[in-house]
């Protein structure tokens, strides 16, 4: 393994559409750092469950939390999870060729449960930044009943497999060329819309800048 590359191991190593891997550790990052909703996925009773959460990152682990009742938090058992980004529709000459952009990661490992509090606290601020950069200092800190009653998973990113697929059609130069059809690319983008403030708030009390600046952006 060299300096800013992920390690190739049984569970990440790429063995089909072998040129859409990537080792590279800034394409996990941009992949994470693109999003804020992850699949966990967990053995739970002998069955898999997956569930999808929010998360948030340092440069070494991933944050996942919950309430201390959910199943799907314990810690100490391998996990996996997943975090995919759709750019568009592959639209080829022929159903077969057909495919998807897109962006995804899958991460391995064991979680541990954090028990710091310190840790605690700056992994929820950690995982409230990701969603909403700015949100952790405009709202009420938790108290310490709302920690006790919450559990917070740290995953290391160390192994985890990534994979990327970007551009045309395969089938522009086989046979199918010659049919005569349209394709190409249906690029997909979501953007924030204007903040709605709850219905019972005073109506003197605005959007804070930090959330009404994000109309019309991407998250990441």
């Amino acid at each position: 393994m060299t300096y800013g590359s992920l390690p190739e191991t049984d569970l990440t190593r790429h063995r089909r559409l072998r040129a859409q891997g990537s080792l590279d550790r800034a394409d996990l990052d941009a992949i994470l750092d693109a999003g804020f909703i992850c699949h966990l996925g967990v053995i739970v009773e002998g069955r898999p469950l997956v569930v999808p959460t929010v998360y948030g990152r340092d440069e070494r682990q991933l944050y996942v939390h919950g309430s201390v009742a959910s199943r799907s938090l314990a810690a100490g058992a391998p996990v996996c999870v997943t975090v995919t980004h759709v750019d568009g529709l592959v639209l080829a000459r022929s159903v077969f060729e057909h495919g998807v952009n897109y962006r995804s990661a899958v991460i391995h490992g064991v979680p541990r449960k954090v028990t710091d509090p310190d840790e605690k606290v700056d992994g929820l601020r950690r995982l409230t930044e990701h969603a909403t950069p700015g949100q952790w200092d405009y709202a009420r800190a938790p108290s310490r009943k709302e920690l006790a009653a919450t559990t917070l998973l740290a995953l290391s990113l160390e192994e985890a497999s990534v994979k990327i697929r970007t551009g045309a059609p395969d089938d522009g130069d086989g046979p199918d060329a010659e049919l005569g059809l349209w394709a190409g690319t249906l690029p997909l983008t979501s953007t924030w819309g204007a903040p709605k403030s709850d219905p019972l708030l005073p109506p003197d009390v605005a959007p804070p800048a930090h959330i009404a600046r994000r109309e019309g952006t991407r998250h990441g």
